[in-house]
């Protein structure tokens, strides 16, 4: 082979390897931006993730707040209604004697009433024997023949038979 040609076959060989170095340096850097670009598009991806997930869990942490206030609220309620019942449940008891008590006097009252009422007779008064004592006299009813407050309606003597009951 001849000098010249030798030569420019060193010199394509030369420049064959320098376009492709050239050529591979471009692939490289073309993909180093293609990964630089992707990596920079997943750090903004994850910063979004990672902010929503902070808005999720400040959202969340403001509901179970509220759910909590809710729930002392709701326990605060159960207390005032049970001290509210409590007190309620005095004042019936205390209203149930004070109305035990006027129905005892009202007893009592309509019992002096028909002891001295001589036209009245209770079924307990008609019988003589119960109410007389070894003289012959008759006496009250004692207090063992009622029971406080209890009444029995009077029967009142006007001299006429009674119908017998239907």
């Amino acid at each position: 082979m001849p000098l010249d040609l030798q030569e420019e076959v060193n010199r394509m060989n030369a420049t064959g390897i320098v376009i492709l170095v050239i050529a591979v340096l471009v692939v490289i850097a073309i993909i180093v931006v293609v990964w630089v670009m992707g990596r920079r598009r997943r750090m903004e991806a994850d910063r979004r993730k990672a902010a929503e997930i902070r808005q999720n869990a400040q959202d969340e942490a403001l509901s179970a707040r509220e759910r909590e206030a809710k729930a002392a609220q709701a326990a605060a309620d159960a207390q005032q209604a049970e001290v509210d019942a409590e007190r309620l449940r005095r004042e019936a008891a205390a209203r149930n004697d004070e109305a035990q008590a006027a129905r005892t006097r009202a007893g009592e009252k309509i019992n002096e009433a028909d002891r001295i009422d001589p036209d009245v007779t209770t079924g307990r008064r008609a019988d003589a024997s119960e109410h007389t004592d070894a003289g012959g006299n008759e006496h009250d009813a004692t207090p063992h023949d009622r029971e406080p407050g209890a009444h029995q309606a009077p029967v009142i003597d006007d001299g006429r038979v009674p119908h017998p009951p239907r």
